[in-house]
């Protein structure tokens, strides 16, 4: 993994310095939490916690995690990664704080993470979004991402409620 730029994002490894912006932008935030695989951080602990497990994952030769920090202010405003494999193919999971949402930060970044995983040899991209999360939706629809299906599963292990899914790939 390498760092990326976009025009207005720097897309960065996370450190343990981001600890407490992680968990004051979004992490703690039940409205960014409801569309995602985990629950809104209690404390910073809880974050502290999730945050040794991420940088652990840094040695693992197939680990995409970046941080995204607007260049204008140098504020850490959210993370896309790449979440899992399903048949060797990457799985795209990102989230980002709310004050930053529908400025077209997610698109712009999701694109240079895609052209990256082209770059880095994979042929397909997967991403998939609660059918409910519509502005997630369109982030992917905007990126060039085909609908595939749609389906009834748990969010997680750790949030075992129901809900429906929308399955998109990208072919490169």
């Amino acid at each position: 993994m390498r760092e990326l730029e976009t025009e207005r994002l720097k897309l960065r490894y996370i450190t343990a310095g981001d600890t407490e912006a992680i968990f004051n932008n979004w992490a703690s935030d039940p409205e960014v939490a409801r569309y995602v695989t985990w629950y809104a951080h209690e404390s910073i602990a809880v974050t502290e916690h999730i945050m040794k497990f991420w940088l652990s994952e840094y040695e693992e030769d197939n680990c995409y995690r970046y941080g995204i920090e607007r260049k204008s202010d140098g504020e850490l405003m959210g993370m896309i990664d790449v979440v899992g494999y399903h048949h060797g193919n990457p799985v795209i999971g990102y989230c980002s704080g709310r004050k930053y949402w529908n400025n077209g930060y997610m698109t712009e970044a999701l694109k240079a993470v895609i052209a990256e995983l082209f770059s880095d040899g994979y042929e397909t991209i997967v991403i998939e979004a609660m059918k409910d999360n519509i502005a997630s939706n369109r982030v992917i629809e905007k990126s060039g991402f085909e609908f595939v299906n749609c389906y009834k599963d748990m969010i997680s292990e750790m949030k075992r409620e129901e809900v429906v899914f929308n399955s998109y790939r990208l072919r490169k």
